[in-house]
């Protein structure tokens, strides 16, 4: 038997071992729906399909979809689904699974950030088990990609228990190579291969067994400190982590058993304002802080050269991002004028810039909250405290815990500023993000950004199919964001990553590393574990 792993041929691949790798922070929800962060989302994206996922080279194939046909220039979507798709409990997947996932993602009372992409369906019909069709509104650029969000299963969700709380979000039944096995919180989440997967079984070799996913378990470890991760990944007990610029370029010698990888991530790291907090309201104000903070001693001091400043909300590998917007000049002496000119002046001498509001002294210092365990941007947050001393402004640093970071402080807006980042769709469609329709709790837009002109942006550019057209609106989008500066756009970092040499099949590819992790496997002697299912 011969697979073909992208563009290399592997003959007779091994079943068995077990991947082991970490993530950062604990997942939240085992829900496609309702999951907000990457530790969900890399759990979600073995356990569950969408009807459409993205190739090696970004184009649009399908998944529980085997075909589809795009009708009356778009207002019409209709899905063949796949047919002997199972759920992990033996059900069959059918188009009634997916009309009710589409349901939840309309439905007010559920907590997702996802329902704008479906506001402009009309209708969606189910004429047969096989068969989804979906009407929209008016022309949805992305309406194609918005499939990809992973379906979930009515027999298990549609009881009287509530959805946002259901047991099932912590116990999930998906269709995806990997069936759930066990969650210990803050410890580890585990899957097992799932052995009636139905990707690769044609009517040629349906019925002669397992094919793949070749792995049979993945364990992914909470641990909460790259640090730690690196020195498990130096004592050999983890496969795979994400690495820091200084583990990148670590000594030779810590890498013997792994291959290390590089190559552009599709995201971008800032500092993000609550524009709710007086301090942020004024535009020259944000410009000026962008004027003070040194981006290349972030490049060069924090990410060692691998990765380069972000003017905006698109990475330079994107069709959509803008090459004609220049950067703001690290200037401190531009800014203490621009602050100055906005009435913030260093009134009683300490050294902080006061401005006098409604009778009273407002001090400009603030608080930058960022995640544990993630050293740069830690790091970030010591280079940015740094540079606005300087021209006046106190800034604290408070490293909180990935799930409470999330939990008690990002969705109910209770932070001055943040450092995050987002990894990004491949459609520029950013309307979740930025739309002032989006700033809600448990919306993406939580630093309450309202931009009438933005809006009127995002609106057209979903509604516009010719690329060079929709360029144009995302390249205006990407020079407003920058003129706003609703976030300080601080870099796009490169993605580093370590993965054991045992394992067969990794390759870096346009999508980036992972894409084809079903056809990894060990070649038996060399496997570790021995996997009792």
């Amino acid at each position: 038997m011969k697979i073909c792993t992208g563009n290399v041929e592997k003959t007779n691949p091994s079943y068995g071992d077990a991947y082991v790798s970490a993530l950062l922070g604990d997942a939240t929800y085992l829900n496609p729906i309702l999951a907000t962060d990457s530790a969900s989302a890399t759990i979600n994206g073995l356990v569950y399909n969408g009807l459409v996922k993205y190739d090696k080279d970004i184009h649009i194939v399908g998944d529980l979809a085997e075909s589809w046909e795009i009708k009356n220039g778009g207002l019409e979507i209709v899905f063949k689904l796949r047919k002997n798709v199972y759920w992990h409990d033996g059900k069959p997947f059918t188009s009634a699974d997916v009309k009710f996932t589409y349901e939840k993602l309309k439905d007010p009372t559920v907590k997702t950030p996802y329902s704008a992409d479906y506001m402009l369906v009309r209708k969606v019909s189910t004429p047969d088990p096989h068969t989804f069709r979906v009407f929209y509104k008016k022309p949805f650029a992305p309406a194609l990609e918005s499939w990809g969000i992973g379906i979930i299963p009515k027999h298990i969700f549609s009881t009287s228990q509530e959805f946002n709380s259901h047991p099932a979000n912590r116990n999930p039944i998906g269709t995806g190579p990997y069936r759930f096995r066990e969650w210990k919180t803050d410890e580890k989440i585990v899957l097992d291969y799932y052995s009636n997967y139905f990707e690769g079984r044609t009517s040629r070799n349906l019925g002669k067994g397992r094919l793949y996913p070749y792995i049979d378990r993945c364990i992914y470890r909470i641990i909460p400190d790259q640090a730690v991760q690196f020195l498990e990944l130096r004592n050999g007990s983890l496969d795979s982590i994400g690495l820091s610029p200084d583990q990148y370029f670590a000594y030779d010698e810590f890498f013997i058993e792994y291959n290390k990888f590089k190559y552009p991530s599709f995201s971008y790291t800032y500092l993000g304002y609550n524009l709710r907090n007086p301090l942020f309201r004024s535009k020259k104000v944000r410009q000026a802080i962008a004027h003070a903070i040194n981006k290349n001693d972030i490049i060069n001091g924090v990410l060692l050269g691998l990765g380069c400043p972000a003017t905006g909300p698109f990475p330079p590998t994107s069709w959509a991002y803008n090459p004609n917007i220049k950067d703001y000049e690290f200037n401190p002496e531009k800014a203490k004028k621009m602050l100055k000119e906005e009435g913030w002046e260093d009134i009683d001498g300490d050294g902080i810039l006061e401005k006098k509001e409604n009778g009273k002294l407002l001090k400009f210092q603030f608080t930058i909250l960022t995640n544990q365990g993630n050293k740069s941007r830690e790091l970030c947050a010591q280079i940015i405290q740094h540079c606005l001393k300087k021209v006046g402004i106190r800034v604290d640093i408070r490293i909180i815990e990935w799930s409470s970071f999330i939990q008690h402080f990002v969705r109910p807006r209770n932070f001055d500023a943040v450092i995050l980042g987002w990894s990004l769709s491949r459609d520029p469609d950013q309307y979740i993000i930025w739309h002032s329709s989006q700033i809600d709790e448990d919306k993406y837009n939580f630093v309450t950004y309202i931009n009438p002109k933005v809006d009127k942006l995002l609106e057209k550019g979903r509604e516009v199919f010719n690329q060079e057209e929709r360029k144009n609106i995302y390249w205006e989008i990407h020079r407003i964001l920058h003129e706003d500066q609703p976030y300080c756009f601080l870099y796009y970092p490169e993605a580093l990553v370590a993965v054991h040499k045992r394992f067969i099949g990794p390759q870096v590819a346009p999508l980036g590393l992972g894409w084809n992790f079903i056809y990894w496997y060990v070649p038996e002697k060399l496997q570790r574990y021995k996997i009792t299912m």
